[in-house]
């Protein structure tokens, strides 16, 4: 009698299981296009890739370690907002792989010239850092005014941006 209520209960508890826990999505087919347009929306602490418009992919960022407000001087901990391009592609970087923002603009470098200060640069979309693969430091915000996410997205990533892609950050 016993080992049937046993028997019993862990068929229910499989029942229950199936039915109320969550399932994992299936993985995403590989992104097979070249994407246009990056959207990044600090306080979601999402990154959109979109290809003529349309959303293809959505991913999990960590940014810089102070990322509200804009960017104004190296050293601040913030992520620059504004709109910007892919200008370059760094595959020896000491992030796994990374995509340069063309950070500091003209108006930038205007209002850090008037205010007597250094404005930063060398802002990056960028994976972990080398050698630390299974950090997962896109729990918390932890880069200098980067954007990380997992070495898997930029991987993706790497595949479908090419130079001149927009990427716009709002707050």
């Amino acid at each position: 009698m016993r080992l049937f209520s046993l028997a019993t209960f862990v068929f229910l508890a499989l029942v229950v299981y199936d039915r109320y826990v969550p399932k994992s999505p299936p993985p995403l087919p590989p992104l097979t296009v070249q994407i246009d347009r990056i959207l990044i929306e600090k306080a979601a602490r999402r990154l959109t890739i979109f290809r003529e418009g349309t959303p293809l992919r959505s991913y999990k960022i960590a940014l810089g370690f102070a990322p509200d407000g804009d960017k104004a001087q190296q050293g601040d901990g913030k992520t620059p907002e504004g709109i910007f391009k892919v200008n370059r592609r760094n595959g020896e970087s000491k992030f796994h792989l990374s995509l340069g923002l063309d950070y500091p603009r003209p108006d930038d470098l205007a209002r850090a010239r008037t205010a007597g200060i250094n404005p930063g640069g060398d802002i990056f979309i960028h994976g972990q850092p080398n050698g630390m693969d299974r950090l997962r430091a896109i729990s918390y915000d932890w880069t200098a005014g980067c954007i990380a996410i997992s070495n898997h997205e930029i991987e993706e990533l790497w595949r479908a941006v090419g130079i001149g892609t927009a990427v716009e950050i709002k707050p």
